[in-house]
């Protein structure tokens, strides 16, 4: 199986597989990829290698990352659900669901994220359908942080009070090019600070990479840090980093958000160290949510690289904004009846995963039907829609047993078969249906005390 050819792909499926691969192909691309990147002795592999604490008796630890993985997929409502549809099976009670969920270790659930980040991404390469290099000789990584919502009053000593119950928080580093996320650093801690954890951050950083992040991540030992890593950084300053600015501005064009000016900085910490770096400052034409009428952005690119250009760079920065929306309003990223922070993070890191083979259904689409048609016109929530809707019934008509073949494929077999899987699919049932821009709302002036109001009273009293 593992030498499958393009004039053997077919082969591959069985009867029981073309009724889903005429009608909704984006099923079975799901569910091969999720058997290829998360085949369950692979992620057993890596629970024993990488697990400091926990231990294996009865219950796997792929079945608790199954269970787990159809809430974060909406499959199931919840992890009680998903177990209770497999009780037979797993012949271990909820509760020893429930004590081994909230003991993952943080470090387990990174590793999963890195691990699946590796494969998928070597599945893009083999469809040659990684998107264009944002800035040619600079391996591109986005850094952003995510405080999961506040969960349930479930655990006795959330009980008693009225603050929100924060269960962790996640760094997260984002690969432009691939739309994969390499690394991710887990917090247990809601309340810490993201800057807290910038030396495990500069543990990642690499030669040749260029770092993106907002001014969060703006501090004097992180841009000294990236340096002396022979990495390059572009980072929104922060108002507690001042410095001294050196000479005058020069003007460095405009953006599609404002007028671009150039000036060096000096940088000095509470020891005595400084150094200089570029400020590049984009005056906007519209002020920010905050108000802010320019930014200023903070750079060791070299002087080829114009102002303009890093400034449209930091733009690049929303990719990751976009990747925190698809989580959130096409998976159960954040599961909120899970009050333990580790099992928290673990329903986050799997959303990852989840996204990571999204990312790779994506590229396959990109190898068919081009990079501009789906990049454009395809929307992610439309294909959730339907995986979410179908999957169930193909999982009865294909039992699990027709899926293991998928697990062994090298990544180039991969791509070959969701590349005849992509061919098959309508893409008008996942056309995006952007909308104009929003209207403000009307000042409501009437019924300013009242309690309700009859909509059908309303409607009748209608005058035009």
């Amino acid at each position: 199986m593992s030498n499958v050819s393009v004039a053997n792909v077919s082969m591959v499926f069985s009867e029981r597989f073309e009724p889903f691969i005429k009608e909704c192909p984006i099923c079975v691309m799901a569910r091969s990829v999720v058997e290829n990147i998360a085949n369950p002795k692979h992620i057993d592999a890596i629970f024993e290698r990488t697990a400091k604490k926990q231990y294996t008796r009865e219950l796997l630890f792929s079945t608790l990352a199954d269970l787990m993985g159809q809430v974060v997929l909406g499959i199931k409502p919840s992890v009680h659900a998903a177990w209770q549809a497999q009780a037979q099976g797993l012949k271990v009670s909820d509760q020893a669901v429930y004590d081994k969920l909230n003991c993952v270790e943080p470090e387990v659930s990174a590793e999963l994220v890195r691990d699946s980040a590796r494969q998928a991404a070597a599945v893009i390469k083999a469809l040659n359908a990684t998107l264009p290099p944002v800035l040619p000789g600079y391996r591109i990584r986005i850094l952003d942080g995510n405080h999961l919502s506040a969960t349930q009053r479930r655990i006795k000593e959330l009980r008693s009070i009225w603050d929100a119950p924060l269960p962790g928080q996640i760094l997260v580093v984002l690969d432009p090019e691939l739309m994969l996320v390499p690394d991710v650093i887990l917090c247990q801690d809601g309340h810490a600070q993201e800057r807290s954890m910038l030396g495990e951050v500069l543990q990642l950083v690499k030669a040749g990479e260029l770092w993106i992040a907002d001014r969060n991540f703006c501090t004097f030992d992180f841009l000294c840090g990236v340096e002396n890593r022979q990495a390059a950084y572009l980072i929104r300053q922060h108002g507690k980093t001042q410095g001294e600015l050196l000479g005058k501005a020069k003007a460095g064009g405009q953006t599609s958000t404002g007028k671009v000016y150039e000036q060096q900085l000096r940088l000095t910490d509470i020891k005595g160290n400084s150094f200089i770096t570029r400020r590049i400052t984009v005056r906007l034409y519209k002020p920010t949510r905050d108000g802010d009428e320019e930014i200023h952005l903070l750079t060791n690119l070299p002087e080829k690289i114009k102002a303009r250009q890093v400034a449209d760079l930091y733009a690049k920065r929303w990719g990751i904004e976009v990747m925190f929306h698809e989580l959130t309003s096409t998976l159960t990223c954040e599961i909120n009846t899970l009050g333990y922070p580790k099992a928290a993070l673990f329903g986050f890191c799997l959303a990852l995963m989840a996204y990571h083979a999204v990312s790779v259904i994506k590229a396959a689409m990109r190898s068919v039907h081009g990079q501009q048609t789906v990049e454009q016109n395809i929307s992610g929530y439309y294909l959730s829609l339907e995986i979410s809707e179908a999957y169930r019934g193909m999982m009865i008509a294909i039992p699990p047993e027709h899926w293991t073949q998928f697990r062994t494929l090298s990544a180039a077999c991969m791509a070959e078969i969701l590349r005849h899987l992509a061919a098959n699919m309508v893409l008008s049932r996942y056309q995006k249906h952007p909308r104009g821009p929003k209207k403000p709302p009307p000042e409501r002036t009437q019924y300013r005390k009242g309690g309700h109001v009859a909509t059908a009273r309303l409607i009748a009293g209608r005058t035009t």
